[in-house]
């Protein structure tokens, strides 16, 4: 199997909750949204996010629960100001403060936040992290 993932999908307590969060709140525009089952963001080159109602996830799966345990997604931003104001615009869409904007342990600025259903997304400024123009990422520690 060639080393790519192209879809990210997710089971999603509350749709409709999520929807407003990235749509309305965040400003993300849906790639197609189901209204009552699942909604996708191209989140980046050949990249999609899909937030799954749920009970059609596990439907989908052909299980009885399947809960999100584990997970992180990151936004990389250009400093600390920024990571600031992605911030503090997630939680006046919804989101919830699970890590104050702060120094980071691996020598940037960080904070995490969860979205209405509890999905965390770190927001980071890593002068270390960069993409090439070929879409190749170098991550690096700072220090």
């Amino acid at each position: 199997m060639e080393q790519r993932t192209d879809f990210l999908t997710f089971s999603t307590a509350d749709l409709d909750a999520a929807r407003a969060f990235y749509r309305d709140g965040l400003g993300w525009t849906p790639l197609l949204d189901v209204p009552g089952e699942i909604v996708f963001f191209q989140v980046g080159h050949g990249l999609v996010l899909g937030l799954f109602d749920a009970e059609k996830f596990a439907e989908d799966l052909g299980v009885r629960d399947a809960p999100i345990r584990g997970v992180t997604l990151s936004h990389n931003v250009e400093g600390p100001e920024a990571v600031r104001a992605a911030v503090e615009r997630a939680v006046a869409a919804g989101g919830t403060v699970l890590k104050e904007p702060q120094e980071a342990a691996f020598g940037g600025y960080h904070a995490h936040v969860a979205d209405p259903n509890g999905l965390v997304w770190e927001i980071a400024h890593n002068p270390a992290w960069s993409v090439q123009p070929d879409g190749t990422v170098r991550l690096g520690l700072i220090g």
